[in-house]
């Protein structure tokens, strides 16, 4: 569990970025905009020197039993605040979109209605395939992986959105919900690395372990530019009344909406009187003519 010195260097300038990050982030009031990101970044500044603790002394001579002690704490540490994590960049992810959607808050609402269902079948499949192939508490680390590669997909696919329709949602590169996005972009590249290489990794001083390193050093430059450089404003979106994306947010918004309930005649009954009418009408003109006939 020893690391190298640059290693021990990265990994103190990656706790002292997360506790600047997170002071910066309360500090501008960023944190009402994007609540849960707040809380992430409040996580991983208390937990990260905490297992930074744990890792030194690990790493310092002793007896076996202090070993394995330390060791077993630093993994529930890192299991438990991994798991959180995933949890909180659910909802954080749900806040970029809303923000991004912000112009459009009927589909944005009715496509939040999805981010559960598909969290809960990611979930699922993680934790089928982890139990399939370890039992616990082998698994846990599995479970973990598992959790973090689903969440780093659903990142990965909001970032790709995001880049894709943002001239058409006017939304700005240097807009906030934009940075935060392409910073868990970057995050889950370097999951996806380690994913990748983790059965060739021998010990914490792997090269692989310097590129994951540097992509979360990247990815909190990224929030760290953001968070202090200015946000431009949100420039307006006109879009024809007849245009198909503002008759889906009309639909979107009117779905479940509870107001004043009005009565809708069915098509069918309304052909058929118009019918009768016909009919009756033709009655009374025959009617009139006979007896204009027999005047």
């Amino acid at each position: 569990m020893s690391l190298n010195p640059a290693m021990w260097l990265m990994t103190g300038v990656e706790f002292f970025l997360w506790a600047v990050l997170g002071i910066l982030f309360w500090n501008k009031g960023l944190h009402r905009r994007f609540p849960a990101m707040g809380y992430y970044l409040a996580l991983r500044a208390i937990s990260g020197p905490l297992m930074l603790l744990l890792l030194y002394e690990a790493s310092q001579p002793g007896s076996p039993v202090r070993y394995h002690l330390l060791y077993k704490v630093y993994s529930i540490d890192f299991y438990a605040t991994y798991l959180v994590a995933a949890v909180l960049l659910f909802f954080i992810y749900i806040e970029v979109f809303r923000a991004a959607m912000a112009p459009f808050p009927g589909i944005a609402r009715l496509s939040v209605a999805v981010f559960p269902w598909v969290a809960f079948a990611s979930v699922i499949v993680s934790l089928s395939s982890a139990f399939y192939a370890h039992q616990f508490p082998c698994a846990m680390g599995s479970i973990v992986c598992g959790v973090e590669r689903a969440v780093g997909v659903l990142s990965l696919c909001l970032l790709v959105f995001l880049c894709l329709s943002m001239k058409a949602l006017r939304l700005s590169v240097r807009d906030l919900s934009f940075g935060i996005t392409l910073g868990f972009g970057v995050m889950s590249s370097g999951d996806f690395v380690m994913a990748s290489w983790a059965s060739h990794i021998k010990s914490l001083s792997d090269p692989v372990e310097f590129v994951y390193e540097s992509l979360i050093l990247a990815a909190l430059a990224v929030w760290t530019t953001y968070s202090i450089l200015p946000e431009p404003a949100r420039k307006p979106i006109l879009v024809p009344a007849n245009s198909t994306i503002y008759r889906w947010n009309e639909i979107a918004t009117a779905l479940g909406h509870t107001g004043t309930r009005v009565v809708v005649q069915q098509p069918a009954n309304g052909f058929f009187l118009s019918d009768v009418e016909r009919v009756v009408e033709k009655a009374l003109a025959r009617n009139m003519k006979d007896r204009k006939s027999e005047t």
